[in-house]
């Protein structure tokens, strides 16, 4: 009797799963060995791939495309069922912005051919803007995809020697914010500055995730074993934090403590709200001005941002309101049709480490 494909009980021989997958045996073999797929077996010993296992192979294949060894697909993989909606999910995104990159450097390459072609020159800036494309370009949003794929998997929490909390527990440099780790009751909590206190669970030694946001720790030593810094992976991103003295971050905290009561905003701050919402207005952020993560989020809300900044019109007027508790510099921004509220926050090197468009409250 012949089966449909959409049968649940439809299953493939390794040649023909190999076959129609476009990989070879030998490699189902090999990933059967590394222990990220597991076939059924017959009486007589024969692998069989169903839908459980073809969906794995899309899993596996997926992630080894976006660059990772054998060895980090294996610790994603491993104990855990397949999240096709979350894969899914994380292809779309990364189409969505190499399809967008695609067009508008299309667009910029078209108008510049079209320039030549009635007898004009390129500007520097037609050539700068051109080389900018080029650059991008070579910019793939693989690596931010998988690792928010990897970041958003369900975590299960692994009892640890609670000796080990005490060389977590310290203050950490992130990204010129205090970072502090506390132990309480045998649990470990986190701390930024100017953000409320989360607790954090053991994943493995050195290895912590939050419950409350969709992010993780790793602890990291030195050659003596001595924990001397940390990573936050959260977003896509990885940011490390170097272990630091209290009192860096006690005078840190004292100076944003200062800043808030005194109103103080950034030097320059509101020239530089200004020069950014231009840019905005003329659809060419400068993303060099930004971390890699806000970098990331703002060019994946840039038509959200146009369109609003388009329905409202040219800007009017400016008002500074104050500092907020996490240290952000907020403005009142008044167009001709409406307004808005915008918060930033710069990063040691004084690029945007943060931005928040919002209606006024």
């Amino acid at each position: 009797m012949h089966m449909a494909a959409s049968d649940e009980n439809f299953e493939l021989t390794a040649a023909q799963c190999a076959r129609r997958v476009g990989i070879s045996v030998r490699a189902l073999r090999h990933y059967e060995q590394a222990g990220i797929i597991k076939p059924r077996r017959t009486d007589k010993n024969w692998r069989l791939y169903g839908a459980r296992e073809v969906a794995r192979l899309y899993e596996i294949l997926t992630l080894k495309h976006l660059g990772l060894s054998l060895q980090e697909i294996r610790g994603i993989l491993v104990g855990r069922t397949t999240d096709l909606a979350g894969l899914l999910g994380m292809q779309s995104e990364t189409l969505q912005a190499q399809l967008e990159r695609t067009q508008n450097s299309l667009a910029t390459i078209n108008t510049l051919r079209g320039k030549i072609a009635a007898g004009g020159d390129l500007s520097i800036d037609d050539l700068l803007k051109l080389t900018k494309e080029a650059n991008m370009a070579d910019i793939s949003p693989d690596a931010v995809a998988w690792r928010r794929y990897e970041q958003a998997r369900p975590r299960s929490e692994k009892k640890i020697d609670p000796s080990l909390y005490g060389q977590y527990a310290g203050n950490y440099l992130l990204d010129g914010l205090g970072y502090v780790i506390t132990q309480k009751d045998g649990r470990l909590f986190t701390r930024m500055t100017g953000q409320p206190e989360l607790e954090i669970f053991a994943e493995d030694v050195d290895r912590f995730f939050y419950k409350a946001v969709q992010a993780q720790l790793t602890f990291t030593r030195d050659h003596t074993g001595t924990v001397i810094g940390l990573v936050l992976h959260q977003n896509g991103y990885e940011q490390a934090a170097p272990r630091v003295q209290e009192v860096v971050v006690s005078e840190l905290e004292k100076g944003l403590s200062e800043r808030v009561k005194n109103r103080q905003p950034f030097e320059n701050s509101e020239a530089l709200l200004r020069q950014l919402i231009e840019q905005h207005q003329r659809g060419e952020p400068d993303y060099e001005q930004m971390s890699p993560l806000l970098a990331q989020a703002a060019s994946e809300q840039i038509d959200v941002i146009n369109a609003d900044l388009a329905r409202l019109g040219p800007l009017r007027d400016i008002s500074f309101k104050g500092v907020s508790p996490e240290g952000w510099d907020v403005y009142d921004v008044r167009f001709e049709e409406g307004e808005l509220e915008w918060r930033f926050t710069l990063a040691a090197d004084g690029k945007f480490a943060g931005i928040l468009i919002r209606p006024p409250l």
